[in-house]
């Protein structure tokens, strides 16, 4: 019986290190790379562009659920760059937002970043906006008009292009300031109303909240790791970090993960 077991154990070792490192996960929708995504960024880094984290889980989870994905950015210059360890802004520098956004990039070809001017609704199923305050400062003039803000001329464009065409529109963080501005009458979730200091971490950004309801929104309290669904308009939104936490990414990325299988639930029908 040992011996059995032995070679059993042989024969089964022998063959997964035969497999790729992923060959158990085969995607949770469907034939791999069926759907096409577009992933819209403003730079690089929370305080002046994408914010890292949010713009590679939503890639990281695109990938794992068997989608294939393209960036663009603006080709433009954007409102400021940010010395990221004293959260202010550094004197003398301008950086471009596609230079900065190439930054995400890993590969050659598509996988390169691409000037939003170049996105065309019919070569995509969906459209993603990770956040950070390059949704405030370079997507939009947010920072600067609140609810009166004007968006890049490219961002309103490619949001008004997806929701005529029916197809999904998947929002992280701070980036349902864009789509309420541009879309009428949607339901979104930027996390809490209030902010509720907890052990965990705080809700320093519900000026946002109030802002998108007063553009005509319709604001849902959610959970960081919960995503929001307007079936109506196809339109999907998570907190993600509209909520401020030292150690709990984790949530982050279970919010992304959740809106990510949402778009593409929907891109699907």
């Amino acid at each position: 019986m040992l011996a059995t077991r032995a070679l059993l154990s042989k024969q089964t070792l022998a063959v997964l290190s035969r497999q790729p490192a992923c060959f158990v996960h085969h995607g949770d929708y469907g034939n791999w790379g069926n759907t096409n995504i577009a992933v819209v960024f403003s730079g690089c880094g929370w305080w002046d562009g994408t914010d890292v984290h949010e713009g590679v889980y939503t890639m990281y989870h695109l990938s794992r659920n068997g989608a294939r994905f393209q960036m663009f950015a603006p080709n433009q210059q954007q409102m400021n760059v940010m010395d990221h360890m004293r959260k202010q802004p550094a004197s003398g520098e301008n950086r471009n937002m596609m230079m900065e956004s190439a930054r995400f990039s890993h590969g050659q070809g598509m996988m390169q970043m691409q000037d939003l001017s170049k996105l065309d609704v019919n070569s995509f199923d969906a459209v993603i906006f990770p956040g950070g305050h390059g949704v405030i400062k370079n997507l939009s003039s947010f920072v600067k008009d609140g609810k009166d803000c004007r968006l890049q001329n490219d961002v309103e464009r490619v949001l008004k292009d997806f929701h005529r065409s029916r197809k999904p529109i998947g929002l992280a963080s701070m980036a349902p300031v864009l789509a309420c501005r541009a879309l009428p009458g949607l339901e979104v979730t930027m996390g809490y109303e209030r902010d509720e200091n907890t052990r965990w971490g705080n809700w320093p950004h519900t000026n946002m909240v109030q802002a998108v309801k007063s553009m005509g929104a319709r604001h849902t309290v959610r959970e960081p790791y919960e995503a929001y669904v307007d079936e109506k308009n196809k339109v999907v939104s998570t907190p993600s970090f509209m909520w401020d936490t030292e150690y709990h990414y984790h949530y982050i990325f279970d919010g992304i993960g959740n809106m990510v299988k949402h778009v593409m639930r929907m891109s699907s029908k």
